[in-house]
């Protein structure tokens, strides 16, 4: 049984990573309704929420069914993260993340993210400070290192569990590799073996089908693996993977009308939460991952990412339903 502190989450957890602008509160619903064992929220600004920004603040809804959840922390300044290690605790998660991966310009060149890959010292010293601003465990997500001739990962993981986090989230990249090129998991996995590490350690990168799923966590010995792009889009990953695990076979795909099912699922959370203008329109960003690989799909896409009339989205599915189901096509 793998464990954060006390929270218990089965024997190899598939986590949903946080995904900026993705892993909001709908996604999260049908990402956990298909199988994920513990979530993210979208990565908060930790200046946004000492400004009472509304989009950091709102970062903060969690729900019941989603738990186990985590609040995942950004930001620079180590006071400033202190203090917001304590309002995110108000919120009422599981746990607290703290983001030292985010390898974007508008986060990194700010001096948190990734860029604290520079400067472990002041890392820990901001980890320590979240450790004590909370009752919560916490836990990190970061990279290998800043670039190739920085790879200190495993150093990093020694120094933030001797300060008192409970697990670590570790992506097969460096900053600079951005999301480009395979991601390295031989350096996971030496950390993984270290003896005198004893919390999770969870991989991160790459991970985007069973079979893949299946290799790393044999190979590499890892205690869970975190997907972020290989769900968006495909929530059926997580049951999928699980599925393989336990039997050494491929569920059957979903169907068109499976996706067109979890794709109104999602609008209909999005529209809920954001309000109708705003849950459309940023609902439009998800329908080419829904239906990834249909062939003559550009004309539907086209009418569904300039409607904003919800009856009219639902039509529009409708006839996707209708044309793809006479055509059989098959998904990829």
């Amino acid at each position: 049984m793998v464990k954060i502190k006390d929270i218990e989450l089965g024997e190899f957890p598939l986590l949903l990573a946080p995904m900026e602008d993705v892993s909001d509160p709908p996604f999260r619903a049908v990402c956990k309704e298909k199988g994920a064992d513990l979530m993210y929220t979208e990565f908060v600004s930790s200046e946004g929420l000492i400004r009472d920004a509304a989009k950091s603040l709102q970062k903060l809804d969690i729900f019941e069914y989603e738990r186990p959840i985590g609040i995942q922390l950004f930001g620079s300044d180590i006071e400033t993260m202190r203090a917001c290690g304590e309002i995110a605790t108000k919120a009422g998660p599981d746990l607290i993340d703290i983001n030292y991966g985010c390898p974007v310009k508008q986060v990194a060149c700010r001096g948190a993210g990734a860029a604290l890959l520079q400067d472990i010292p002041k890392m820990v010293s901001m980890t320590k400070a979240v450790v004590e601003s909370t009752h919560l465990p916490v836990t990190v997500k970061t990279r290998l290192g800043w670039d190739d001739s920085t790879k200190n990962i495993e150093d990093v993981a020694e120094r933030l569990q001797d300060i008192g986090i409970e697990a670590l989230t570790i992506h097969g990249r460096t900053r600079v590799q951005m999301y480009k090129g395979d991601a390295d998991w031989r350096l996971i996995a030496k950390v993984r073996e270290n003896p005198r590490i004893r919390i999770p350690i969870f991989g991160n990168g790459d991970i985007d089908s069973p079979e893949k799923a299946l290799e790393y966590r044999n190979r590499y010995g890892v205690d869970g693996i975190m997907i972020g792009r290989a769900a968006i889009g495909y929530p059926w990953i997580f049951n999928e993977i699980k599925h393989y695990f336990k039997t050494g076979e491929h569920l059957a795909p979903p169907t068109i009308d499976d996706r067109i099912d979890v794709c109104k699922k999602h609008l209909d959370f999005s529209i809920r939460w954001k309000g109708e203008y705003v849950g459309i329109v940023e609902m439009r960003r998800h329908y080419a991952n829904y239906f990834k690989g249909l062939s003559h799909f550009k004309e539907f896409r086209m009418r569904l990412v300039t409607s904003m009339n919800y009856e009219e989205i639902l039509d529009i599915l409708r006839e996707v339903s209708v044309f793809y189901s006479q055509n059989e096509v098959v998904l990829a």
